[in-house]
């Protein structure tokens, strides 16, 4: 990447993280996938119970990887055989859970956290439930306020997924959200919609401060 545009990168990742930790939650910066693992290893403590939610930024930094095979008790709901009624548990086993790995849908550069959901178990577990909760994502998930997350949840972020997990939906077919021009929760009425449960989480209580903590990569990474 030219570095003239890795330094505009850089900037815009650094207003993000001190907004974030204003509004209670770590923030790191980083340059790379690598690095980006290097510091989610020092988040868990051997043997630690963790889960994650569904997330191609996951996978791209071999966070997936260390966890299926670290010293940790890695709550999979992707591990061969596993039945959906176990999925189902997993879930909700994953309230318990030392540490919580996820993305974000668009991270604001006033330091909100913007996610949309189908099945609500990745929003449910940001919002409450594991002791800490990590949040890996590259600076395409940038956005300046609301307004472009809730953008570009509707035009890449839902689209790509759909297209990921075989969906039967206007956005898989057209690349954009039916509702694209409408409010927050506008979209199609497929049976297959993962737009269900919208999130902010923006300034943390006292005693929750820290909980939530963001590895900003100067990558990009997921949808």
């Amino acid at each position: 990447m030219d570095e003239h545009k890795k330094t505009i990168i850089q900037k815009k990742m650094e207003r993000t993280a001190e907004a974030l930790r204003a509004n209670g939650m770590e923030a790191v910066c980083v340059a790379s996938k690598k690095e980006a693992l290097e510091q989610v290893v020092q988040y868990l403590p051997e043997g630690a119970l963790v889960a994650c939610g569904g997330s191609m930024s996951l996978e791209e930094c071999g966070v997936m990887t260390l966890l299926r095979t670290g010293p940790y008790e890695f709550l999979d709901r992707n591990a061969p055989g596993t039945t959906p009624d176990k999925v189902e548990e997993i879930f909700r086993l994953a309230f318990c859970a030392d540490v919580y790995f996820t993305s974000s849908n668009a991270i604001t550069e006033q330091g909100e956290l913007y996610n949309v959901d189908g099945n609500c178990n990745r929003v449910a577990a940001m919002l409450f439930g594991p002791k800490t909760v990590v949040v890996v994502a590259g600076y395409n998930k940038i956005v300046k306020d609301l307004d472009e997350a809730i953008c570009r949840t509707k035009t890449v972020a839902a689209p790509a997924n759909c297209l990921r997990l075989g969906k039967n939906t206007y956005c898989a077919h057209q690349g954009e959200c039916r509702g694209v021009d409408g409010p927050m929760a506008a979209g199609c009425a497929s049976p297959d919609r993962i737009c269900c449960g919208y999130t902010v989480i923006g300034k943390q209580q006292p005693k929750y401060e820290g909980r939530i903590k963001v590895v900003l990569v100067g990558e990009e990474l997921g949808y």
